[in-house]
């Protein structure tokens, strides 16, 4: 008997060393695993469905063109492409805006902010300075703007916070401008908005405006995903914002998204035309068109009198997996 004990106990013995090991390794992992900022590698895992060129922070390098193309697009047309796709909280709306006739669109790094707790914002400001080289000058709300790129658009969730969360002033605003030449979306505040007005291209979404500085609040984390009223943002995401409201998109949504958009315009175009000449019903623009309406469609566009927004292969491609 005692030789069938032994053995057990061995492996016990065993188990217990190996499990004690790992408790003393787990919190340095811990630690070590825990950034302000996400890595390359959480990023690209957010956004696997992208399949293109990225920056060096892993998140989806979406082409200029396709971001001015988007301009053009209606908040309407952008949320039906999503919605169709099963994105259906990705609509923001209840925005004061600097510049409310001027479309804003670019590639989104996120903020989350957080009421104030003493023991986290230590943590944040030593991993941020000492194992990720922040700056430990200012406050922690200018490390999002420390990493921001031409294309960019700031994007943070402040809670909603307007008397003592304004996020940035006048100067931050001169230093997210210069590295961007875009603006920001907060669902927060800002200050010394007249200041900011001064700053020529300067966008601002928010939900309010205060005289106040920032004060009992705290940046918890740059690049993760983050709630924007109704909204998921991912960081990575392009924004299409406007005085309708703001529209989040999937990286590897966008491309499709725009060019849908662009078919739809032209269908609209085209009916609101013939509906104008009184040459079809109503009953018959607005459900599945007939042979002798699609012939009539695509003629339409042969001859179409502008620029179209995408190029005639685009426009080819997309009909032929059509039925409109």
């Amino acid at each position: 008997m005692n030789s069938i004990i032994s053995p057990i106990k061995g492996i016990k013995a065993s188990l217990w060393i190996l499990a004690f090991a790992w408790l003393l390794l787990l919190p340095k992992a811990e630690v070590n695993a825990q950034n302000v900022g996400a890595s390359s590698e959480y990023i690209k895992a957010l956004t696997s469905e992208w399949k293109g060129e990225r920056f060096p922070d892993g998140r989806p390098k979406v082409s200029d063109s396709i971001l001015e193309r988007l301009k053009n697009i209606s908040i309407e047309e952008a949320w039906g492409v999503l919605r169709n796709k099963g994105y259906q909280n990705q609509y923001e709306g209840d925005w004061q805006i600097m510049l409310p006739n001027e479309a804003m669109t670019g590639r989104v790094v996120t903020a989350q902010y957080m009421p104030l707790r003493p023991d986290l914002e230590k943590q944040v400001k030593d991993q941020g300075v000492e194992k990720e080289g922040r700056s430990p000058k200012g406050g922690t709300n200018s490390w999002p703007i420390d990493i921001l790129t031409n294309g960019d658009v700031y994007v943070a969730d402040g809670y909603g916070k307007i008397v003592d969360g304004t996020l940035i002033g006048d100067n931050l605003g001169n230093a997210i401008y210069a590295k961007s030449k875009r603006g920001v979306i907060f669902n927060g505040s800002v200050r010394d908005q007249e200041g900011l007005s001064e700053i020529e291209g300067f966008n601002a979404w928010m939900k309010g405006q205060d005289p106040s500085y920032i004060q009992q609040m705290m940046l918890t984390s740059i690049n993760t995903p983050i709630r924007v009223g109704r909204a998921t943002v991912l960081p990575g995401d392009v924004v299409l914002a406007k005085k309708y409201g703001v529209i989040f998109i999937p990286a590897y949504l966008v491309e499709e998204l725009v060019l849908t958009s662009e078919v739809t315009g032209l269908r609209d175009e085209f009916g609101h035309q013939r509906l104008r000449e009184g040459k079809y019903l109503a009953g018959q623009i607005d459900s599945q068109w007939t042979e002798e309406i699609k012939k009539d469609f695509l003629d339409w566009l042969n001859n179409y009198p502008g620029k179209l927004p995408m190029t005639k292969a685009e426009l080819d491609n997309y009909l032929k997996e059509r039925n409109y």
